[in-house]
């Protein structure tokens, strides 16, 4: 198996240190792992991909990250919605929606600007925000997932290559 030897300076062996006792003792394997992620996104970053970064889930959610570009984006009071298109080709519709909250009187029917104010006998009840994020093969797909406006625009985006080398 071939050597190669790393000089380290002082101000970076904690890292060092660290990275090898989260690999498990195993600093090659740690730096290996490192490389093909670094790799990974320049190859991406040169090739016009960014690395997009987004949270899934209620809430906060938990983040997951991919390489891709944007298409299109769209929004109203309470949700928003990005396309991308990533390294593989598919495309990636992560939607964002927001908190949603009801005021009602004693009757039940809507509190309207008394819920604002806070007058009457009223309760609410509300929804957290929640973020999705979904995974389709083919422009074609996203038809019945995107509203007609988003859709024109993220399909004639598609027809369009990720990068375009110009002689010149």
């Amino acid at each position: 198996m071939p050597n190669k030897t790393i000089y380290v300076s002082d101000g970076d062996l904690k890292l060092y240190e660290r990275a090898q006792e989260l690999a498990g003792g195993n600093l090659s394997a740690a730096i290996a792992k490192a490389l093909r992620r670094y790799v990974d996104v320049e190859d991406g970053r040169r090739d016009g991909f960014d690395e997009i970064t987004v949270r899934v889930g209620p809430k906060a959610g938990r983040k997951v990250r991919f390489s891709g570009v944007l298409l299109g984006t769209w929004g109203n009071n309470s949700t928003a919605i990005n396309v991308y298109r990533s390294r593989s080709g598919k495309f990636v519709v992560h939607t964002v929606r927001t908190a949603d909250w009801t005021t009602r009187d004693a009757d039940g029917k809507p509190a309207g600007w008394r819920g604002w104010l806070g007058i009457g006998d009223l309760t609410w009840i509300g929804t957290t925000g929640e973020s999705t994020l979904e995974v389709v093969e083919t422009v074609e797909a996203l038809r019945e997932t995107l509203p007609p406006e988003l859709f024109d625009v993220v399909a004639a985006a598609a027809r369009q290559p990720a990068v375009e080398d110009l002689d010149i």
